[in-house]
């Protein structure tokens, strides 16, 4: 399984981006998917993510109602769609695929490059 992420770049606070994590594989959809984030000095923190089906999703308490995880199984991608961007969103993200939907990273199998995300103020 290898996975890709994108849709990174620099935004103003309060603008949007959307991410993208295109996995190559046959099992995508049957996976799980999570986004996860690491900032400078900091440890990597769980964001979101959804199950196979894309019936249930999970977010971090800091992204709930700001984030939202989809993904598209047909074309093997999960997506985060991010809103009102805040200066502490910045952090290069994730994307990994696992066996269930948990905001432990050491649930997934296998993890993409990351992708830059930077706000500013």
């Amino acid at each position: 399984v290898q996975l890709q992420a994108f849709g990174g770049g620099l935004v103003q606070a309060g603008g949007s981006l959307r991410l993208s994590c295109a996995a190559s594989g046959s099992t995508f959809s049957s996976s799980a998917m999570g986004w996860f984030r690491q900032a400078p000095g900091k440890e990597r923190e769980f964001v979101a993510a959804i199950s196979w089906s894309g019936g249930s999703t999970y977010y971090a308490d800091s992204v709930k109602g700001r984030f939202t995880i989809s993904r598209d199984n047909a074309k093997n991608i999960v997506y985060l769609q991010m809103n009102s961007l805040k200066p502490e969103d910045t952090a290069v993200y994730y994307c990994a695929t696992g066996l269930t939907p948990t905001g432990s990273g050491h649930e997934y199998d296998y993890w993409g490059q990351g992708t830059q995300v930077t706000v500013s103020s």
